[in-house]
């Protein structure tokens, strides 16, 4: 193992949070306040996901008083306690930038409904059906 990748190892957490762009998230951020330390929330939703292994970072873009606000969230870093993923939104981008240009009711995603498919199951829904044995029509056909 290379020596970059044994200090990412042993530096970095041990379970990050399953986020996805598009996803509304609450950050639980640290801040120090003089001698006082708190929990602050930053709530938004998460516009880019950059960087791989410690330096994993997470923008996230809210709007506060009419002004966007975004802000960049190192995944590895102590300050970041928690990410609570609160809504999955449905994307077809990997960057939201668009999103900047956008006003009022226009920032909203659509709203994945059930789970994804990193997601666990839970305990008590039963698996999906199997596909019906025989011919299939041309609508109902699936190349995999």
């Amino acid at each position: 193992m290379h020596l970059i990748q044994s200090l990412e190892k042993e530096l970095g957490k041990a379970q990050l949070p399953n986020v996805q762009v598009g996803d509304s998230v609450e950050v639980h951020y640290l801040i120090k306040e003089g001698e006082k330390e708190r929990i602050q929330l930053f709530i938004g939703t998460v516009i880019a996901l950059r960087g791989r292994g410690i330096r994993r970072t997470m923008t996230v873009r809210r709007i506060v008083q009419g002004e966007g606000v975004e802000r960049v969230f190192p995944l590895h870093s102590p300050r970041v306690k928690d990410v609570v993923s609160s809504r999955r939104g449905e994307t077809r981008r990997s960057k939201l930038y668009f999103l900047r240009d956008r006003v009022g009711k226009r920032t909203r995603l659509k709203e994945v409904l059930g789970g994804r498919e990193d997601d666990s199951t839970e305990e008590g829904s039963a698996p999906a059906p199997a596909a019906p044995t025989g011919s299939k029509s041309k609508a109902e056909k699936v190349t995999v």
